[in-house]
């Protein structure tokens, strides 16, 4: 259908006068909705229908059924005027619907956007405060968890602690028992070692009224022995005449073992020299004389010519000590020289014989190796000269010629001249020697090894010049004041073996000394103690050099300069050392004795008079090797410290802890109670120390060999009878100024000692306390220990 809208205006009216398009509205929605099978006919019908109705009663939906009548807007209302061109008079065209449809769709944006932003905040703030009151609702959730957790911890808590309870007392009821058992066991078994003990005495003094043994046979063993009979004769070896000789009266097997011939190789009288008379030497090498090797009769002043007469009777001797023997002259060294021709080894020190013997020396003893003239002062430079005459002592390399101050350059040079293979050289206490002295020795003599010149004050440079020859491994030097850094150069240049040096006590030796001999590689030994110009300038560089990690020996006493850094150094580099002595060196503190701590090669230390504390003492005790140990004078030391420490060790076998006086009995009970092995303690000058101490010690420390108690004020006669009852080893005692100790009760308590001193003065000035213990504000420092 064409549109209308260029029609003529008249036909525009003529549709709109007679309704034509209400017409059209109605036949095309009923032929639309009903589809008719024959629709001209339904049209037809339906134009009657409006012609009898009429145009006013027209209805867009009269042509179709009741029961499909759409619920749609007529078409007219929407688009048939348009399709037809009739909709002029409204003014609505395309470009008008467009307008109104883009404005309609903007405002509905518009709209739908705002209600859309105000919806999301709406949920945006909803969520918000859910999420808000989500967290009060899980702290509070928390709160109640925790409040309930807390109130079944308490609870268990307590029915915990009450199960404890419970548990301890039935702990400590089963401990009782079992602690009464074991007292009862241990009871019921010494009652029967007793038993058994006096029975074995009582079978014993059967056999011997009955004479029931059998002295021929050297292996009889009693019934009651455990230990084989090797064991024993070890154990044999280290007693001394007199205990032996108590071993062979204790049973039969033990009185044939002590009749075993090896026992009797190794004599030493030495050990009971003070009771040693001629009769006794001679009874014991008439009966041993085939098996005697070894004599040692160091100290024995009674002897005259029956007993030498006896050792020359000992052809297979090959060790003789004869030092000290006051009754030694050239005639009773004729009657050994007859007899003892094998001789390796002779000492006679502190004798007086003279040329004569030394004649005697060179024609009777040509295999003769190591001869100490030491104190000899009898003897000439002539008698050295027969040294190399005749058969001579050719074969000597060990000499030892101290104290004999005798002997000028010519001696040495006769000494060169008779002993060219000498390597072991002792000179000393012996202020004539001079540089020349050893220049003359040492033209021929060049297999020189070892040389100790101690208190021998007048020896330089130039000595180590001479000796530069030689190939040395140890030197001692002690009390000089003329050898300088340069012979430590020369060491360090010509003595590339070198293993002991000891330059103690010389003073011009300073850092540099040090730094020159930190490339040698085989030092093992260093002492410089007394060396008071060395610092950490000098030990560091020494500890970082080739021979740091070897060293096993090193001594600082009084190193006043040395520090904790040098002592950290030799903590950190010396792996393989065993003793170090830091004794005085008063800038060392705990920071640098921690550090030692973790030394697990130490055994001796001596740190006394330095400034270490109880915290440093701790740290030394972790590793628990330590068996000597020395911190006088430290005065920052307390019992705790001293506690602390023997917890850590159980091998201390020496502690001096003398001039301590702030130190008490529960020091000495900490090192009895963890300490069984000591055999060496020095306690003086600590005016706190009472009986009980001593009583701590003797009932603990049955290895004790050496005690001082000098200075303890408050020791009475009580002391001396626990060290009676408990210490049976003890062999020197000390005791000055301690006036509550009575003359008797010395008398009769250490007779048996092999030494003892006491005085019952008052404690001198330079102790730091007067007599009733009380600290003295002004006193003198104390830098030795009585002699």
């Amino acid at each position: 259908m064409a549109s209308l809208r260029t029609a003529s205006p008249e036909l525009r009216a003529y549709f709109s006068r007679h309704n034509l398009l209400d017409v059209y509205e109605v036949l095309l929605c009923g032929v639309i909705v009903m589809h008719p099978e024959d629709p001209l006919t339904f049209l037809e019908e339906k134009l009657r229908e409006i012609m009898e109705k009429g145009l006013d009663g027209v209805l867009w939906y009269m042509c179709i059924d009741l029961s499909l009548h759409p619920k749609l807007k007529r078409i007219s209302e929407t688009y048939l005027n348009t399709v037809f061109g009739l909709d002029g008079e409204q003014l609505m065209t395309e470009e008008l619907c467009a307008k109104a449809w883009d404005f309609c769709s903007r405002n509905l944006m518009k709209l739908y956007f705002g209600r859309w932003m105000k919806y999301t905040l709406l949920r945006k703030n909803k969520r918000k405060k859910a999420k808000q009151k989500m967290a009060l609702a899980v702290v509070h959730y928390k709160i109640q968890i925790l409040s309930v957790i807390i109130q079944k911890w308490s609870t268990w808590v307590q029915i915990h602690k009450e199960k404890m309870t419970l548990a301890a007392k039935r702990l400590q009821q089963i401990f009782n028992k079992i602690y009464l058992n074991a007292v009862v066991k241990a009871w019921h078994a010494e009652a029967h070692s007793s038993l058994k003990t006096k029975a074995y005495f009582e079978s014993l003094a059967k056999e011997s009224q009955k004479g029931c043994f059998e002295s021929k046979n050297l292996t009889v063993r009693h019934k009651t022995s455990h230990l084989p009979e090797k064991a024993l004769l070890q154990i044999f070896r280290y007693v001394n005449l007199v205990d032996l000789a108590r071993c062979a009266q204790v049973s039969q097997t033990w009185m044939l073992l002590t009749q075993n011939s090896s026992l009797w190789s190794d004599i030493n009288f030495s050990s009971v020299k003070h009771k040693i008379q001629d009769q006794i030497v001679v009874n014991t090498l008439q009966k041993w004389r085939p098996w005697v090797l070894r004599l040692n009769l160091r100290g024995c002043y009674s002897l005259h010519w029956p007993s030498f007469k006896s050792i020359s009777e000992c052809k297979n001797l090959q060790d003789l000590n004869l030092s000290e023997c006051q009754g030694l002259n050239d005639e009773s060294m004729r009657l050994i020289s007859e007899g003892c021709r094998a001789l390796l080894y002779l000492n006679l020190s502190y004798t007086d014989i003279t040329n004569g013997t030394l004649r005697l020396l060179s024609s009777s003893f040509p295999n003769l190796q190591y001869l100490s003239l030491a104190h000899c002062r009898k003897f000439t430079d002539k008698g050295l000269l027969y040294l190399g005459s005749g058969k001579g002592c050719h074969k000597l390399i060990y000499l030892d010629l101290s104290g004999c101050i005798q002997i000028s350059v010519d001696g040495f040079r006769n000494i060169a001249n008779g002993c060219s293979r000498i390597q072991d050289l002792l000179i000393n206490k012996m202020p004539t020697l001079t540089d020349r002295c050893i220049q003359a020795l040492v033209e021929k003599c060049q297999q020189i090894m070892s040389v100790v010149f101690l208190d021998s004050p007048h020896l330089s440079d130039t000595t180590f010049k001479a000796l530069a020859e030689c190939k040395l491994v140890k030197v001692s030097i002690e009390g000089n004041n003329q050898i300088t850094d340069l012979s430590f150069k020369l060491m360090s240049k010509c003595c590339p073996y070198i293993r002991h040096i000891h330059m103690a006590d010389c003073q011009k030796i300073t850092d540099a000394g040090l730094k020159m001999i930190s490339p040698l590689k085989h030092i093992l030994v260093l002492n410089v103690a007394d060396c008071i110009r060395l610092s950490d300038g000098g030990v560091r560089p020494f500890v970082q050099g080739s021979s740091g990690a070897k060293l096993r020996e090193l001594n600082l006493t009084n190193c006043i300069h040395v520090t904790d850094a040098s002592v950290t150094e030799i903590a950190q580099r010396c792996h393989e050392l065993t003793y170090l002595n830091l004794r005085h060196c008063e800038n060392v503190t705990d920071a640098g004795i921690e550090a030692l701590g973790n030394m697990s090669s130490l055994i001796s230390i001596d740190i006394s008079g330095t400034s270490i504390s109880d915290m440093g003492l701790r740290a030394l005790g972790c590793h628990g090797k330590i068996k000597e140990l020395s911190i006088s004078e430290c005065k920052k030391i307390s019992d705790t410290g001293i506690q602390e420490f023997c917890k850590g060790t159980k091998y201390l076998e020496y502690c001096h802890v003398s001039y301590c006086p702030q130190l008490t009995d529960e020091a000495v009970k900490a090192m009895a109670f963890h300490c069984h092995r000591l055999t060496s303690v020095n306690i003086a000058g600590c005016p706190k120390m009472t009986d009980t101490c001593i009583q701590y010690l003797a009932a603990a420390c049955h290895y004790l060999h050496f005690l001082d108690v000098s200075g303890c004020i408050h020791l009475t006669d009580k002391a001396l009878k626990y060290l009676w009852k408990g210490c049976k080893q003890l062999q020197i005692l000390k005791m000055l100024y301690c006036r509550n100790i009575t003359k008797d009760a010395v008398l009769k308590y250490t007779a048996k000692l092999e030494k003892q001193e006491h005085n019952d003065a008052d404690p001198p000035s330079w102790l730091g306390y007067d007599w009733d213990g009380n600290i003295l504000t002004f006193t003198k420092k104390h830098t030795s220990e009585p002699e």
